[in-house]
Formats: C-alpha cells, sequence, structure tokens
C-alpha cells in the first residue's frame, strides 16, 4: 500500500524505527527542547501492570510539553500475553515486550522501569496476583522504584477501590502503588537495597475516564471536583506532530499485541483524581513544587545561565551555545543534591555534544565476544562546528585500556583510530539478567539487587571521552557497539555481547513418542568462539535410553555449526521428563543455548537459557493423516500436531478452495484468525461448504472485539469474555458418551493434569441448541463454564469449537492435551471413512 507522509513525521518515525539501536541525531529544534527540559527539576511516574498499560498521551505530554522527567513502572514484562509477530511465548516474548516498551519510550521521551513480577497469565482477582507474585517482594520493587527515581507525582492507570472487577495486575498496581506512597518515605521501611534514601512524592493520582465508569453519559454526570482535567492535544512546531500523534507512534511499538495506533489532532482532555497527597490547585499537577532550578541549592546561578541560552539559542548555529553551557556543566558539579546533579549533567552533556555536532562512537570488530578473546573497538570522534574541541584521552572500561593523545577536533573532520583489547577469563555476561536464575511461577529471581528495576542488563564496555572544550575537560561515557552495513537497510546497529563460548540447542521443544519406536533427536551444537573442541553427551530421564553415548566434535570458526543425532528410545509404558545436552570443552561444561530474536521494530536480542526438550511417551491413537491449517495470530500448533505423526499442511488465503480444502482430513483455524486474518469473511463459506461436505474444522479461540466475520461458527456461537485462569481446576464431563471423550482415545480426569498458566479463554456463555457442549469448569467462586468445547453436526460434516488453551498445552508436552486435540481431529471418522465431497 502506498502511502504519503509528511517529512516531518517520516524522518521522525524512522529514526526511532528502522534503526532502533543507532544513536539519536538532534535538530536545532530537538536542541531548544532538551535546553528548555534542562530548566524543569519535576518528575512523574506513571505506574501499570504490563506493557500497553500504559496512557502514551500523558507520558508524552509530560515529557514533551511539560518537560517533566517521566517514566513508566510496568510491574511486569507482559510474559504470560500472545505473540503476534513470531512464535515466542513466555520469558521470551516479555525479552520483546521489554524491548517494546523501551522503544515506545524512545519516540515519547519516557524512561521505563520494572518489578521482578512475572505476568503468569490473567488473574481475575489481586487476592490471588498478590499470593502468586509475593507481595512483600513487588511491594518493595516498587518502593525502590520511587527512592530512587524520586517523582513529585505518582500516577496510577487503574482503581485501586474495586478489586475483583478487572485484571487482577491491573488493581494490584494500583492497590500496591497506594502502599508504596506512604512506605517510600517511612525509614523504618527497608526495600531489597536496605540503605536507598527515602522520598515523599507531593500527590498520588488516578488517571480515570469514562470507562471506570461504565459510560460517557455516567461520566457526564459524575461530581468531577476531585478531579482535574489536563489538556494535551498539544501541536509541537519542532516536531511537525500533535502530542497525540506522538503517543500513537509510541503505542504502535507494542507490535507483538497488535496495538498499531492512528494519530490524531485537536483538542483532547485526560483526567486526573486525586488520591493521596497535597491536593493541587489551578488545575496544576505540579502545584506547590518548585521546579526552577531554585529548587537545589545552589540551582539559582545555574538557572540565570541556562534560561539566558535558552532566551538567546540560534537554531541556525547551536555551537554558539557552547561556552555558556560548558559553564553551566561546571556549576552542576558543585551541587550537593546528588539526585538533581547527575540527572541535569547527562542532560547537559547530550546538549553540549548536539549543539557542536559532536559524533563520539565506539564499534567493535564483532557482534558477540566471550572470556579470554582479543577484539578490535574502532573509535571516532568529530566536531561539526567551529567551537574548538579537542580529544584528550579515551578509555575502554572496564578494561582500563587507555589511548593518551590530544587531537584537536577540526571542524567537521572526523577522527579514527583503533584500540586492541583482551577480554578477562572472568567477565559477566550480557543477556537478560531477570532469565540468569530459576524464579517462580510469579517472580523472577535476581541475586544482583542492584539490577533489580532496571528495563535491560547493563552494558559491560563502554568508551569513555575525554573532551576539552577551550580548556574545560568532561568526560562522554558511550557503550561499545557493533554496526554493519545491511544491503537493504543501510546501516545497522546491535549490542555488543559477552556471550559463553559455545551453545547446544534442540531443534524441537517437545518431543513426542507415540509408541516404543525409537527416535532421532538432533542436538545443534554452535561456537561462539573459534577453534573449539569438545564432547557432546545426552542427559535422559530414568528408564529412557540414549545412542551414542557421546560425540566428538570440532569447530574452527566463530559462528559454525554441527548437527548431531542422538537415537532415544523411551520406556515401554507412559512416562514424561527433560532430556539436556551436556558439552564438555577444555574440562569445563556448558548446558546453555543461545536464543537470537531479530525484528525489525526492536534492537537484537541475545538470550542465554537452559537448554532443555520434553520428551513424553504417549500412548496415542489417531484417526485421519492430513491436516490443513490456517494461522491466526500465530502458534506452534502445527508443529506440535507433527510430532504425533500427522501430516500438517499450513495454509494460505489462497489455498483456501473448494477443491484443495476435499483433500484434508481436517481443517484447523489457528488462534484469534477471525481476529487477525481480513479476508476470513471471504472464504469462510468455503470451510464451512467443507463441512457440510463431510469434513471436519476446529476453531480455536477467538477474542469476543474486533471479530471480522459476522459469526464464528454455522451456528450461532456469541462469544463472551469468559475464561478459566486456574489451570488445576476441576474439569467436569457433561456428555461422557460423546465420541469426542471415547474416540479413538478415552479422556479421563487425569488428561487433565499438568496443563499450564489457564484452561482456556473468551469461552462461549450463548449457543445454538444444535451445539453440544463436552466438558464444564470454573474458577473457584464462580458458575461452571460449558462453552470450552462445542460440537455440532453440520450437513455430513462436523464444526468444533474450543476456547481451550491448546496453543500454550501443546507446546508445553501436555499429554492429555495432545490426546483430546488428536479426539477432535478424529471426530466423524469413528469406523467411517468417507470421502469428501467435492
Amino acid at each position: 500500500m502506498k502511502k504519503i507522509l509528511s517529512v516531518v513525521f517520516l524522518s521522525f518515525f524512522c529514526s526511532f524505527i528502522l534503526v532502533a539501536q543507532a544513536p539519536k541525531k538532534l535538530t536545532s529544534g530537538e536542541i531548544f527542547e532538551s535546553i528548555q527540559k534542562l530548566n524543569f527539576l519535576g518528575s512523574v511516574l506513571y505506574i501499570a501492570a504490563h506493557p500497553d498499560d500504559e496512557n502514551t498521551r500523558l507520558i508524552s505530554y509530560f515529557a514533551n510539553d511539560v518537560k517533566a522527567q517521566t517514566a513508566y513502572l510496568s510491574l511486569t514484562r507482559g510474559d504470560g500475553g500472545q505473540n503476534l509477530v513470531g512464535s515466542e511465548i513466555r520469558e521470551l516474548l516479555g525479552v520483546i515486550r521489554t524491548q517494546e516498551l523501551l522503544a515506545a519510550r524512545r519516540i515519547d521521551g519516557g524512561q521505563q522501569f520494572f518489578t521482578r513480577a512475572n505476568d503468569f497469565g490473567y488473574s481475575k482477582h489481586p487476592d490471588e496476583t498478590l499470593e502468586i507474585w509475593n507481595k512483600e517482594e513487588v511491594l518493595s520493587d516498587v518502593v525502590s522504584v520511587i527512592r530512587k527515581f524520586k517523582p513529585d507525582v505518582i500516577i496510577n492507570r487503574f482503581n485501586h477501590k474495586t478489586p475483583g472487577s478487572t485484571h487482577g495486575h491491573h488493581t494490584s498496581s494500583a492497590m500496591l502503588s497506594v502502599e508504596a506512597f506512604d512506605f517510600a518515605s517511612d525509614s523504618t521501611y527497608k526495600t531489597h537495597l536496605n540503605n536507598d534514601e527515602i522520598w515523599q512524592p507531593k500527590r498520588l493520582l488516578f488517571n480515570t475516564s469514562w470507562w471506570f465508569y461504565g459510560s460517557e453519559e455516567n461520566f457526564e454526570k459524575a461530581d468531577k471536583t476531585n478531579l482535574l482535567s489536563i489538556e494535551i492535544g498539544t501541536f509541537y512546531v519542532n516536531k511537525g506532530l500533535s502530542n497525540s500523534e506522538i503517543a500513537s507512534l509510541s503505542r504502535s511499538q507494542h507490535q507483538s499485541q497488535g496495538f498499531g495506533s492512528t494519530g490524531s489532532r485537536g483538542t483532547e482532555t485526560e483526567y486526573l483524581e486525586f488520591l493521596k497527597g497535597d491536593f493541587p490547585q489551578n488545575n496544576n499537577v505540579f502545584d506547590g513544587i518548585d521546579t526552577s532550578w531554585n529548587r537545589v541549592e545552589g540551582g539559582y546561578a545555574i538557572g540565570k545561565l541556562l534560561a539566558k541560552v535558552e532566551q538567546e539559542f540560534d537554531f541556525n548555529n547551536p555551537s554558539a551555545s557552547i561556552s555558556e553551557l560548558v559553564e553551566a556543566y561546571k556549576l552542576i558539579q558543585n551541587l550537593k543534591d546528588e539526585h538533581w546533579k547527575q540527572l541535569k549533567t547527562a542532560e547537559i552533556k547530550n546538549v553540549i555534544l548536539a549543539c557542536g555536532g559532536i559524533y563520539l562512537e565506539a564499534v567493535a570488530n564483532n557482534s558477540s565476544t566471550t572470556a579470554n578473546s582479543k577484539n578490535t573497538i574502532k573509535i571516532e570522534a568529530i566536531n561539526r562546528s567551529k567551537y574548538q574541541v579537542s580529544l584528550k584521552s579515551v578509555i575502554i572500561n572496564p578494561l582500563n585500556v587507555v589511548e593518551n593523545k590530544t587531537i584537536e577536533l577540526a571542524e567537521n573532520e572526523s577522527q579514527q583510530f583503533s584500540m586492541e583489547v583482551e577480554i578477562p577469563s572472568i567477565i559477566n555476561n550480557t543477556f537478560p539478567y531477570w532469565l540468569s536464575e530459576k524464579g517462580t511461577l510469579g517472580m523472577y529471581k535476581v541475586t544482583d539487587r542492584q539490577l533489580i528495576g532496571l528495563p535491560e542488563t547493563p552494558r559491560v564496555f563502554s568508551a569513555d571521552f575525554e573532551l576539552d572544550f577551550n580548556g574545560s575537560t568532561i568526560p562522554f561515557l558511550k557503550d561499545v557497539v557493533y554496526k554493519y552495513n545491511d544491503p537493504v537497510k543501510g546501516e545497522v546497529y546491535k549490542p555488543f555481547e559477552i556471550l559463553p563460548i559455545v551453545s547446544a540447542s534442540f531443534h524441537e521443544k517437545v518431543i513426542i513418542f507415540s509408541d516404543e519406536n525409537s527416535q532421532k533427536i538432533a542436538v545443534k551444537v554452535k561456537a561462539i568462539k573459534k577453534n573449539l573442541e569438545g564432547k557432546l553427551t545426552l542427559c535422559v530421564p530414568e528408564k529412557w535410553k540414549v545412542s551414542p553415548a557421546s560425540f566428538e566434535f570440532k569447530l574452527s570458526q566463530k559462528g559454525e555449526e554441527q548437527s548431531f543425532n542422538f537415537e532415544v528410545t523411551p520406556p515401554e509404558n507412559q512416562s514424561e521428563g527433560m532430556i539436556s545436552p551436556i558439552v564438555e570443552i577444555g574440562g569445563k561444561t556448558y548446558t546453555n543455548e543461545l536464543v537470537e530474536i531479530d525484528y525489525n521494530h526492536i534492537p537484537f536480542q541475545s538470550i542465554i537459557m537452559p537448554s532443555e526438550a520434553k520428551v513424553v511417551r504417549l500412548n496415542i491413537e489417531k484417526k485421519g493423516q492430513i491436516i490443513g491449517y490456517i494461522q491466526g495470530a500465530g502458534d506452534a500448533v502445527p508443529t506440535n500436531l507433527r510430532q504425533i505423526g500427522y501430516t500438517v499442511v499450513e495454509l494460505n488465503e489462497d489455498d483456501i478452495t473448494p477443491e484443495k480444502l476435499a483433500n484434508f482430513d481436517a481443517v484447523v483455524l489457528g488462534i484469534r484468525a477471525y481476529n487477525t486474518n481480513e479476508r476470513a469473511k471471504f472464504y469462510q463459506k468455503d470451510l464451512h461448504n467443507y463441512v457440510q461436505k463431510g469434513g471436519t474444522l476446529i476453531a480455536q479461540y477467538n477474542t469476543s472485539h474486533r471479530v471480522i466475520v459476522d459469526e464464528v461458527a454455522p451456528y450461532s456461537i456469541k462469544l463472551s469474555r469468559y475464561r478459566v485462569t486456574d489451570e488445576n481446576s476441576e474439569v467436569r464431563i457433561i456428555n461422557p458418551n460423546h465420541e469426542l471423550l471415547n474416540y479413538p482415545n478415552k479422556i479421563v480426569a487425569s488428561d487433565f493434569d499438568g496443563w499450564v498458566q489457564e484452561r482456556g479463554l473468551y469461552f462461549p456463555d450463548e449457543w445454538d441448541s444444535k451445539f453440544e457442549p463436552i466438558i464444564s469448569m470454573n474458577d473457584k467462586n464462580e458458575s461452571p463454564k460449558n462453552g470450552s468445547i462445542l460440537v455440532a453436526k453440520y450437513g455430513e460434516g462436523n464444526f468444533i469449537y474450543t476456547g481451550l488453551s491448546f496453543f500454550r498445552e501443546l507446546p508445553a508436552g501436555v499429554s492429555g492435551a495432545y490426546k483430546l486435540f488428536a479426539n477432535m481431529l478424529s471426530v466423524g471418522k469413528n469406523n467411517v471413512d468417507k470421502p469428501i465431497k467435492n
């Protein structure tokens, strides 16, 4: 589709999206806004539960209009959701959504924090949420972020007064912020840091709207004496964008959730309900707070100097401001208030570089390295102004490799040289810190307490550039990065990673043995360092057998891979367990795998995780062989069905014709197919005709909103928001004689043991009498939910609608889920082998 965008809009958007890791280069207008921000000393912390919960309109407003330090504290990383851009779920999805939040903040101007809470899936009540999360630890994390960020104002996204009315994570985030507001200033309350400095925010507000009142009409009639109304529809001349347009670009970074947003223009109002602290006057969130430089001792002179810089700023010659900015920098170094000293030092140094068009970069010769290896780091420094600047030294931290040389940075003359470094034998890896140890269902385990709250693992290596500005020396710290030229994308940046020397991984994470026959299981060994020699063995559960006992390998090149096939024999009876590879090199053992995530909208990610796969010896029968699969939001079910012997053909829109459908024993619609496939409303009639002529069609869950088709089934079904979140909830048989529970596998109560995260979601609550409900379930203290599997005869075939979470259970190797899915595919095939009519 051809799109026409303004030049300003396009450049603003591309600067964040197409080169997600590239350094930002400010325009004159952006430099001026940064100077304005230097002159505002106030901060706002927005608190909610997940990536996407944040109100990007407010974050952008406070960051870009008010010029306040603005941050979003997301209690979780969104690990429990679905993924619309790939197959990653759980922890890996959390990595993606962490980076999507950071991408959003780079656009709207905010900062990002997290707690150790793990998004374990939908929760119906904060009591359950806080028990699974470990309330005291999450509360400690929230208090710690408040004490570190020191917000003047805290804003909740959700209502703490209505537990049980919405997602338990949402309400819990609000409840914890109310408690943390008081504990942050209580010297007797100790966080995980023990000695962090107490802080008292001025006020706590709730970002309310008509939605919390049930309707716009109710909201119009409501008493608003306790509400602040804020006009946030600002148009930013220097950006060429409205506040809402920036907010929509920010929200659109949540690509894994399909939250692309269209910008709007014109006036818009946000409402903030007062909860605690000092009630603000004059509709001013910062009422009673001195946000000028007078706020800090010694700040008056700085404010006076920077006000002059702002007033006299030359958009055509920003370097004219450097002298006074350098003087202001020196005054900031004398501040006794360490908090504002640190923040404003970082800000003004960025402004000084931008005013001089000064570009500093340290680029490694590889995207990753390992302990005991040598690397080359290319240094570049250039001054694109007439201001007198010289480079005095560069230090590579933490190696303390120093290049002492005084180089005059003459106008627009690039200075480049290389520095050789040797990585020590003991060095920290750079993969996501919250995944380095095994946690619990609700909490990540983080041993290094200083890392808690950070959005990502700090880079290990940095280059400290010492610049002289006409006699005044200022240090500038830049992370060491890696970059290369892509023939399509052009200049591409990647983080410079520190990784183990080897990775061993399985091609499949779940291997199903449907009989006693052995299977070949491939293990891929990848060299992350050149010239590796070692031995590979496979650890298997008791009573399982493996042959051969080991393989010797030799990998000469970095990045070289080699696969080895172990023959694994299952026990005679049903059994399951975990297998893991063990790599021995030079007397050391390695049991991890390197997982790489590469999407255009986020920086390249390298994750080190325990390498393991689940093996399941399962007595399973099936009828039919060739299955057609139409993907929706994306899931791994086709791969899982192949594990039990089905031939699965993934269909695109052109394949969904009566002639081609007639070749399949059953057709399956992937999760949310009727929410995401725009052409579903055109090919649905072919699917229903396929059923009518004798086929079996299985539709997996769709959400109750954004449904593309008029009906999700050939007979009427009304989707609801009903779900059963307790994966251990009792499952009751409604129709014990139905073939789906008996053929070709007998389904018993134990087949619902070991399910993960949930039973299912978006169950229908009303359906045509032609549908037969099969099983019933419910969460504690709730009414029975009978719509998790509905089966109906339609013509000569069978239509099945299911909200059960097979997309989670099959990849987790849940044996009962495999048997149940095989039975669904076998419906209508009991002693009958009829061809589907053309």
